[in-house]
């Protein structure tokens, strides 16, 4: 591993080099060897060295020298050195290994062995220093040739190739006594042509220009590939061919140091073109595996930056070959249909969309046979942005991929891909292949992206023609609408429950859009919709009673019921946060009608819902009434005064419906006593549970919730002589106490009141009642209710149980009397009988008849018996006396 520390090494290098007037010794000329070393190790250095080492240890430099007709390669070492000295006395050493190539030649290094003290960075008592950009054989002015890096530690330095013909060592050691162990390495002298690319620009190191006619092919090298690559370098290849020509560019080795997604240090950066400022290709760094590019003419220019850094990196560059041809794909397939080359690509093509536009992909060659052995990729993109989402239709006119005898498409083929996989260069994972001559069917993308990816196998074919069409989507789930509209059914003959929502949804729904949801029931069923989350743009909502009606004026949601008439009526309108309640389509309706708009401005994201079809209930739902010819009558929620509950498991509402109906020219005020439903209008809406309340008019329904009514809207007064009232828990409720609601006919002109005229709020209602214990004027409003006596009204039932009781005694006290009576008149026949001593029995029986015959009228009673005895037991003496007798024998029997 390399040690930083260069400010060491040019201080360093100042003292021996520059103080000292050092130079390195020519290498000593050996017949026969080539790379001969000279050490002044063993013995005085040779008489050609003119200069003096700053101390009179032993002179430790080496030189190795290309020579024709010698080997070409050798090893190197450390050197051995050993010096006596005094007790306590150290001497630093400093050695400097030179390797000269011959002309047109380079110098190789690969080092084998490496041990030196210290640990990276801290390179301080022992290093090896590397030149590689030595302009010539002369090394004497080391310190201003760029720095190759400096090394210590048990790691060793790569492979290195000097970008001219000389490369420098340079070892320095502070220990009295070095071996060769230290390091070891090979050196090689290399031919220098691999790198000449092309004809070089004159005094550059690496700026080519390759001409067609001088070569059709080649190798394309960084400078000292495979070493590492110098730094604060700038390299350019120029390409440059026929007309009708285009050119492949394929790196088969490509190692950068990776200095970010966007290279901002070192790089290769490829133009579409004949110079730097022709459209780019693309930039590279770091490791890039099967980099192939071709160009869209018959010029491409590369260029090859490094930047000077002080990281010392140890990167190897790039490799690759380049050719020249007229045999790879014409583009003028892409151009026809409105595609666009993607650059670096063979016949790759991208298709945007211009908002719902269409148009027709081909096969490369269409309609001739297309070339053999080629990949063309189609990447069909919809509008995706804040306002817009597309999807992508594909049809097939014409198609003919020979399918090889075993039904596989293992030669040519078309395979397609709906969801995006490009995104994750997951091409093994389509959706759809296809080869033979049937035609594909039509398939739709899961977003906006449509990606085929064409290989035309060995066997050659027609190829394809296919249309294209770009679509808006929705993600909404349901039956769209032909056309491409945002307009979706619902059918209970496809489907009982499910989900719906608006475009998009979780994310915003675009702007200047209408969405239309349409909800068809059979004639024995009733739709519901619940709203589980509800945020659409109402810059005017109204903060206290929430957002509905009239202040929905941006973006707003509308419920309809549908009718086979075709009217629809507005159930209500919905914008802000203020959610929807429950909602269930009428008796008698066809279904429901959701309507979502979004003007041109700012837009939130919408809202999420449940539908559910249900056998229907009858006119009141789970309870609920028709109320008429009464003058007032009162209305609860289920379980009140305790909690109400949620539908039962299963269902999705539970519903109660008041049919309130007064005398023509009244109207019914209606007063909530107590009111504690689920909800919060201003910054929920009422989702789980709502009152609804239609005053008579032709408008949509008020709606109600919250633990508490504002004291304005307590009280409503309908428009004329009928209203209805509807509550409806969802299948969401969690439950509350409910409400209670008085509801009263009132006069529908106050003015000319006949009967009692409230004091506060004028209500001219009936007489009757007045002291009925119910308030029938209306909120805040008692006055009916004063100046009544203090005594409770009797109830209805007290009344009725107290009649009859009275009944009861009335008839036993008659009874009684006339058991009485009849014991009396025995008795004083008794008496008779004895006085004139006749049997009994036959007095007994005269008695009887003259009783029998007599006429008694009611006048004989006692005038208290008398006067209370019905009509029908007074003018009569047989009912009379069946009576009695009845009574009698009870008595008795007590």
């Amino acid at each position: 591993m390399a040690c930083v520390g260069v400010g060491v090494l040019f201080f360093e290098f100042e003292t021996v080099l520059t103080k000292q007037n050092y130079a390195v010794s020519a290498a000593k000329e050996s017949d026969g060897v080539s790379g001969d070393a000279t050490s002044a190790a063993d013995g005085p250095r040779p008489a050609a060295s003119s200069t003096s080492f700053p101390t009179k240890a032993p002179k430790c430099d080496r030189s190795f020298v290309s020579r024709p007709n010698a080997a070409q390669n050798g090893t190197f070492e450390a050197p051995l050195l050993s010096a006596p000295l005094k007790p306590n006395q150290t001497q630093s050493r400093q050695c400097i290994y030179t390797f000269i190539a011959g002309p047109r030649q380079r110098v190789e290094l690969i080092f084998t062995a490496f041990a030196l003290r210290g640990t990276p960075p801290e390179c301080i008592h022992e290093y090896l220093d590397l030149y590689v950009e030595i302009r010539d054989s002369n090394v004497s002015d080391l310190i201003n040739t760029p720095f190759g890096g400096r090394y210590c530690g048990p790691i060793a330095p790569r492979r290195r190739i000097s970008l001219y013909r000389t490369l420098a060592l340079g070892f320095f050691t502070d220990k009295n006594t070095t071996y060769p162990e230290l390091f070891a390495g090979t050196y090689a002298f290399i031919n220098d042509s691999d790198y000449e690319v092309g004809t070089p620009e004159p005094n550059t190191p690496c700026t080519f220009t390759v001409h067609t006619e001088v070569t059709r092919t080649g190798n394309i090298l960084s400078p000292t590939y495979p070493g590492v690559y110098p730094k604060d370098l700038t390299c350019s290849y120029q390409f440059i061919g026929k007309p009708g020509q285009r050119i492949r560019l394929e790196f088969r080795d490509f190692d950068l140091f990776f200095g970010g997604p966007h290279c901002p240090f070192d790089y290769v950066k490829v133009y579409d073109g004949l110079t730097n400022e022709s459209a780019t290709i693309g930039t590279f760094c770091g490791q890039q595996r099967n980099l192939v590019l071709y160009s869209s003419e018959s010029s491409l220019f590369v260029s090859f930056v490094t930047l000077q850094r002080t990281a010392n990196t140890q990167n190897r560059g790039f490799k690759g070959i380049f050719e020249f041809s007229e045999s790879f794909v014409k583009l003028d397939f892409i151009s026809k249909n409105e595609g666009e080359h993607i650059r670096g690509s063979e016949c790759d093509q991208k298709i945007l969309s211009k908002k719902e536009s269409e148009g027709a992909v081909y096969s490369p060659n269409y309609p001739f046979p297309y070339i053999p052995k080629i990949v063309c990729r189609y990447f069909i993109y919809g509008m995706q942005d804040m306002q817009h989402l597309e999807r992508v239709r594909l049809s097939f006119d014409k198609f003919e991929i020979p399918r090889p005898p075993n039904k596989e498409c293992t030669d040519g083929y078309l395979k397609i891909y709906l969801k995006g996989q490009e995104t994750m260069d997951a091409y093994d994972k389509y959706d759809y292949e296809f080869c033979g001559d049937m035609l594909p069917p039509q398939v739709v993308s899961d977003g906006p992206r449509l990606v085929m990816v064409f290989s035309s196998g060995e066997v050659q074919g027609r190829g394809f023609k296919a249309k294209y069409k770009f679509e808006t989507e929705y993600r909404i789930p349901g039956t769209p609408t032909p056309g491409g509209s945002c307009s979706f059914t619902y059918r209970s003959t496809s489907r009982k429950r499910g989900e719906f929502n608006s475009p998009r949804y979780p994310s915003n729904y675009p702007s200047g859009t209408n969405c239309t949801y349409i909800f068809i029931a059979t004639p024995n069923e009733q739709v519901n919709i619940v709203f589980d989350h509800f945020k659409v743009r109402a810059d005017a909502a109204n903060t206290t009673y929430g957002s509905y009606g009239h202040y929905c004026q941006e973006d707003w949601l509308e419920i309809y019921n549908m009718y086979k008439d075709g009217t629809e009526k507005l159930v209500g309108r919905y914008c802000g946060v203020t959610a929807p309640g429950p909602v269930e389509s009428n008796r008698g309706a066809t279904g429901l009608k959701v309507l979502l708009h979004s003007d041109d401005d700012g837009v939130f994201s919408g809202f999420k819902a449940r539908y559910m079809f249900e056998v229907a209930k009858s006119i009141f739902g789970d309870c609920g009434s028709n109320v008429s010819s009464q003058e007032f009558g009162v209305i609860t929620s289920p379980n009140w005064p305790n909690n109400y509950e949620g539908p039962e498991r299963g269902l999705a509402s539970r519903t109660c419906n008041w049919y309130l109906s007064v005398r023509p020219r009244f109207r019914i005020v209606l007063h909530f006593e107590s009111f504690a439903v689920e909800g919060d209008p201003q910054n929920r809406g009422c989702p789980a549970a709502v009152v609804r309340i239609w005053n008579g008019g032709e408008g949509p329904p008020l709606e109600l919730c919250g633990e508490k009514l504002p004291q304005d809207r307590t009280q409503f007064t309908s428009e004329n002589h009928v209203m209805r009232v509807t509550f409806i828990s969802a299948d969401k409720s969690v439950g509350a106490v409910g409400f209670r609601a008085v509801w009263t006919e009132v006069s529908g002109s106050p003015a000319g009141c006949d009967q009692f005229q409230c004091v506060k709020s004028g209500f001219c209602v009936s007489e009757r009642l007045r002291c009925n214990g119910v308030d029938n004027c209306g909120s805040e409003d008692r006055s009916d209710e004063t100046n009544c006596e203090t005594e409770a009204p009797l109830e209805p039932l007290a009344m009725l149980g107290a009649c009859v009781g009275g009944a009861g005694v009335l008839a036993l006290a008659l009874c009684v009397w006339c058991h009485r009576k009849r014991r009396r008149r025995r008795r004083q026949s008794r008496r008779r009988r004895l006085q004139r001593g006749s049997p009994g029995v036959g007095y007994r029986g005269s008695l009887a008849g003259s009783v029998a015959g007599s006429n008694m009228a009611p006048a004989s009673l006692p005038p208290s018996l008398a006067g209370s005895l019905p009509a029908s037991l007074a003018g009569s003496r047989r009912s009379m006396q069946h009576v009695c007798d009845h009574y009698a024998s009870s008595v008795d029997s007590v």
